[in-house]
């Protein structure tokens, strides 16, 4: 009988973690350029402005500079965090349709190295 109880209780704490697990994973971080958006690590995202809206425009030799934020396939859109579809057929996260990435000069949480790179770059804001 105990465990009839406790049901309702265990399926609403699996329904919650399923969907903390598949919202965006992004926080609000104080860094020396005030605050922005990092990951779950800590690590800052950019946006790029020869990106549009929804469309991610950079691949290759820019991507391997500025890694896209990867959704996986749980993943699922919420509030102001979207999911873009790539050309390369993967998925990234994006804030307010503008997609987010990583910098390779970032080495730890709250670098900020990437902010006002050749002037297309910005550390993305909450």
């Amino acid at each position: 009988m105990k465990a009839i109880k406790f049901l309702p209780v265990l399926i609403l704490a699996t329904a919650a973690a399923t969907a903390a697990f598949a919202a965006a994973p992004v926080k609000t971080m104080e860094s020396s350029k005030g605050k922005v958006l990092a990951d779950e690590k800590g690590m800052t995202l950019y946006t790029f402005k020869n990106d549009k809206k929804d469309v991610s425009n950079c691949y290759d030799d820019c991507a391997k500079a500025w890694p896209p934020f990867m959704a996986d396939g749980k993943a699922k859109a919420s509030g102001a965090y979207s999911i873009v579809d790539r050309k390369d057929g993967m998925k990234q996260w994006a804030k307010d349709g503008m997609p987010l990435y990583f910098f390779v000069k970032d080495t730890k949480a709250g670098d900020v190295a990437g902010d006002g790179v050749k002037g297309v770059w910005d550390a993305a804001r909450p």
